[in-house]
């Protein structure tokens, strides 16, 4: 390493050592969150909405609130839905790196990803945090298929822990 990278290390590679701890406590959480009943889950929600109104900041309910949307995940795999006038089922559960996009993106941060690589999934783990404030969550896309697509699609996520969807 250069005398210049020394003193100014790559951003990205600093802010993912920031965060990666971060995934291991969501992901004992999750583990936790497994022992838990639907309603029990169900409930998630709005704990964390009052543990907001009493103060509490997004970042200290980040890992939990990760951690219910990956069990949520969990528990819809095998779900069937229609999207698109196509029946599919549910599989999807976060992987890690996947929790590393939701962080990086609810820092505001941009998160590249390729395709297929899950950025519709990466997106609920901020959505959800940041709902959570009760002020709404903007998803933005490139067309009103994708707008009207991964609002079905992801919908079901969303309803699942509570939340609202329009588009």
């Amino acid at each position: 390493m250069g005398l210049w990278q020394s003193i100014f290390p790559d951003v990205t590679a600093k802010e993912l050592r920031q965060i990666k701890p971060l995934v291991a406590k969501v992901n004992q959480w999750e583990e936790k969150f497994q022992q838990l009943t639907e309603e029990q889950i169900s409930r998630k929600t709005e704990e964390f909405r009052d543990r907001i109104k009493q103060g509490e900041i997004l970042d200290a309910i980040l890992p939990e609130a990760f951690a219910v949307v990956k069990n949520a995940c969990r528990r819809l795999v095998g779900t069937k839905y229609v999207l698109s006038g196509q029946e599919k089922e549910w599989n999807m559960v976060p992987f890690d790196v996947q929790l590393l996009g939701g962080m990086v993106m609810h820092r505001g941060n941009i998160a590249e990803m390729k395709t297929g690589e899950g950025k519709t999934l990466v997106s609920t783990l901020a959505v959800y945090l940041n709902a959570l404030e009760g002020l709404g969550v903007h998803v933005v896309t490139t067309n009103d298929y994708l707008a009207r697509r991964d609002a079905e699609w992801m919908g079901i996520l969303y309803r699942y822990l509570g939340l609202t969807v329009g588009v």
